[in-house]
């Protein structure tokens, strides 16, 4: 009697812990202490762009900018369509490494989607269309390519798979837009990379939510000049959710990349 009133009890209390455990997370509080995990390994083939410099990599469909500034420097990746998921996979990892090729190198090379490889339909998607629908294709940054297998090879078959992000410093925001419509792009988020849902809150106001503009940016019709910022940040793979507090001081400027002290695990 006494074992099965205890194994009751146990009962009881994780039922209480996890109902306490998901009114944090609906709450927007909390991130799962599971966190994002490595998926199985998969068949894709990749590419490369641009030189040893990784100049031609700047920029891109994720609106990154400069990606030395933005922590993300030449182990970057442009995804195919298919992967690119309209922008929601912008600052997701994945590991790559060559297979099947005499070019191929031992090593494995983590990189960051930071741009779009777009269709290229004046080309067969065996030759020369390689991000064509429904291909799964990297086009990685010269230097990142360089790393599993020789440039002359042009294009090899590879494994890949995601992994959590391993971010130092926290989540940056980059800010546009003006005191009526702020235009945020959010940049170094760790763990699953990705962002789905974006909301901001001002001193002066209740949560807002903010609409996806294109790639790794969101925005909000709303006055917030003159108000500190928070932000709440969902993960598109992930779901975890994580508040930034105070991102921003009350006299924040468009043009300025403002860093929280908190980041997905």
């Amino acid at each position: 009697m006494a074992y099965f009133h205890h194994r009751w009890s146990l009962t009881i209390f994780l039922i209480v812990a996890t109902l306490a455990l998901i009114d944090r997370a609906m709450a927007g509080g909390y991130a799962a202490p599971s966190g994002f995990k490595a998926t199985p390994w998969k068949l894709a083939h990749a590419t490369f762009y641009g030189d040893e410099t990784a100049s031609a990599t700047m920029g891109g469909a994720c609106g990154y900018g400069n990606l030395f500034n933005s922590g993300y420097g030449t182990d970057t990746a442009a995804l195919s369509s298919t992967l690119y998921s309209n922008g929601y996979a912008c600052g997701q990892c994945y590991q790559i490494k060559c297979t099947q090729s005499k070019f191929c190198y031992s090593t494995i090379a983590t990189v960051t989607a930071t741009n779009l490889c777009p269709p290229n339909w004046s080309q067969d998607s065996n030759a020369g269309g390689w991000c064509n629908p429904p291909r799964t294709h990297f086009d990685m940054a010269k230097p990142a390519f360089m790393k599993i297998a020789q440039w002359k090879a042009g294009i090899v078959p590879v494994t890949y798979r995601r992994v959590p992000c391993v971010k130092k410093g926290g989540i940056k925001f980059s800010f546009q837009g003006n005191g009526y419509w702020l235009l945020v792009y959010v940049m170094n988020v760790g763990g699953g990379g990705d962002t789905a849902s974006m909301w901001v809150k001002g001193t002066k106001t209740n949560w807002l939510s903010m609409s996806h503009n294109w790639g790794a940016s969101y925005q909000a019709f709303a006055t917030l000049s003159g108000q500190a910022l928070t932000f709440k940040l969902t993960s598109y793979t992930s779901r975890e959710t994580i508040i930034a507090a105070n991102v921003a001081p009350s006299n924040w400027q468009v043009g300025m990349t403002y860093q929280a002290k908190v980041n997905f695990k």
